[in-house]
């Protein structure tokens, strides 16, 4: 398992700051101690209305000299849209991702069967739409119905778009269509029924379930599917000995049990990438922060995370 870098962290959407360019971003990834980047394809950094193929071919060479993978392209899909025309501007721009994916020479787009989106030109910091995050478990009306069969229709038809190109398309398990933990977002995966769409499952989207046996019955069943995992470089701290810790979850106020996460990926063989990203409002005392918050964040989260997998390889 190797550690990448989406590049959401420094989008200049949730610090007070500018923006770094991808360029930016592929040298801030070796500095800290990435092996890959993850492109997530917003602006005002990578959206693919703004880097032409030129630049697409300059960011792949640069990456390529500093030793940085390309390891994924993060698309921000909604295929629940309630009108046609939302539903087909989302396949527009899906068709551009993989086409930009495919000029970088990625074989990996990450999808969301469904995305509440996010607000960033009303306030200092950007803030993520109102979805309603649900139980485990729920009733499907017809209403509900009609909503997961849009996806369901929508990522097949992109599935097939990216089987043309080589693409593998990886289901994230994010509300609001799909419920809290794994079981939606694998059961959606199997109902699309296309061999090129895996999955992407993120412990902290497990939210209060984080019991040792939840992960594990978890990453079993995910298991060959599982091919892209983050974690969240927001609720680390420092102590003033130096000891790195992890703080309450800001969805939960529960801890992340990334120890049982990691370690039943290692126990699957996993060969994906871990991917830190910051993607929440930056705050310290109650302050909206800059840039070098989220430096020391992403960076003492990532020493936490490589001692965890060296303790568990050596258990």
């Amino acid at each position: 398992m190797k550690f990448a870098l989406l590049s959401v962290t420094y989008g200049g959407l949730f610090y007070k700051g500018e923006a770094l360019s991808l360029e930016q971003q592929i040298h801030k990834a070796k500095a800290l101690g990435f092996d890959a980047l993850a492109i997530e394809t917003k602006r005002p950094i990578a959206s693919p209305l703004d880097l032409n193929k030129a630049e697409r071919n300059r960011i792949k060479r640069l990456a390529a000299d500093e030793g940085i993978v390309l390891c994924a392209v993060e698309s921000l899909s909604d295929f629940g849209g309630k009108h046609m025309e939302e539903r087909e501007n989302n396949l527009a721009m899906m068709r551009m991702v993989l086409e930009m994916a495919g000029d970088l020479d990625v074989n990996l787009v990450k999808i969301f069967a469904a995305w509440p989106g996010i607000i960033n030109d009303e306030e200092a910091v950007a803030m993520y739409g109102q979805f309603e995050r649900g139980n485990y478990y729920k009733r499907l009306f017809p209403a509900e119905l009609r909503v997961w069969n849009r996806c369901i229709n929508g990522i097949r038809e992109v599935a097939d778009i990216a089987a043309d190109m080589g693409i593998t398309l990886a289901l994230q398990n994010h509300a609001p269509v799909l419920a809290k933990g794994y079981e939606d977002t694998l059961t959606m995966m199997q109902e699309v029924d296309r061999k090129n769409v895996k999955l992407c499952i993120d412990a902290p989207l497990f939210y209060e379930r984080q019991s040792d046996e939840y992960i594990h019955e978890a990453v079993q069943k995910c298991g060959k599917n599982l091919v892209h995992t983050h974690y969240g470089a927001w609720n680390f701290s420092e102590t003033t000995d130096g000891e790195i810790v992890q703080d309450p979850s800001p969805s939960t106020g529960e801890l992340i049990n990334y120890a049982a996460f990691i370690e039943e990926l290692h126990n699957i063989g996993y060969k994906g990438y871990l991917t830190s990203e910051y993607c929440l409002p930056v705050y310290k005392d109650h302050q909206f922060a800059g840039i070098d918050e989220v430096d020391h964040a992403t960076k003492i989260t990532l020493q936490y995370m490589k001692q965890l997998m060296h303790n568990i390889i050596l258990a």
